[in-house]
């Protein structure tokens, strides 16, 4: 049956994501994603085709809940930054997933379409934004992109070591942090 199916699936890629979390890629294992689920490891061969290909699923599905739950606002970076800054917070996981799938599918010979379609729209509208002389045009639409996405991530990347030299913040106060870092970005 389709919704059974598509019931499976869906707890396939909630397991596969707590897995791949914690594990990456390499670490992970097929038969503890597919208890966690509640079936058996042939089915994420089935819907997936491999390990790797779950992983894409996942990670896919992450970039594209991102896309659409947390639009870019060329005209309000700061408050863009923010906002990915809260979805970091509420799932921790991102950054996790965002880091092994740095580490462990870099190589990839054809990058995900969906990560690869939603910064070339947000590279486009900022070009956009700075043409009409909403942004500032000393960093290339790209580059501006990748700064101000480190900002919004930095808390959730930065190691232990540096945390523990930077005195205790509320979310609250690192959020505005992102804010106002973005903000002086903008105006260099």
């Amino acid at each position: 049956m389709v919704g059974d199916a598509e019931a499976t699936k869906k707890r396939l890629l909630e397991a596969a994501l707590q897995e791949f979390g914690a594990f990456g890629i390499a670490g992970a294992r097929v038969d503890r994603i597919a208890a966690m689920a509640g079936c058996n490891k042939a089915q994420i061969y089935h819907y997936f085709d491999s390990k790797d290909g779950l992983f894409d699923a996942v990670f896919d599905q992450l970039v594209s809940e991102t896309v659409r739950e947390t639009p870019i606002d060329p005209a309000d970076l700061p408050e863009y930054a923010a906002q990915l800054f809260d979805r970091y917070e509420e799932n921790p996981e991102m950054a996790r997933l965002a880091t092994w799938y740095r580490l462990e599918r870099a190589d990839l010979e054809a990058p995900l379409d969906s990560v690869l379609a939603g910064n070339r729209q947000k590279v486009e509208l900022i070009a956009k934004a700075q043409a009409n002389g909403v942004l500032p045009t000393r960093f290339e639409p790209a580059v501006l992109l990748g700064l101000v996405l480190h900002q919004a991530s930095l808390w959730s990347t930065m190691a232990p070591e540096v945390s523990l030299l930077v005195r205790e913040m509320t979310s609250a106060e690192r959020r505005q942090l992102v804010v106002q870092t973005v903000r002086a970005l903008l105006r260099a």
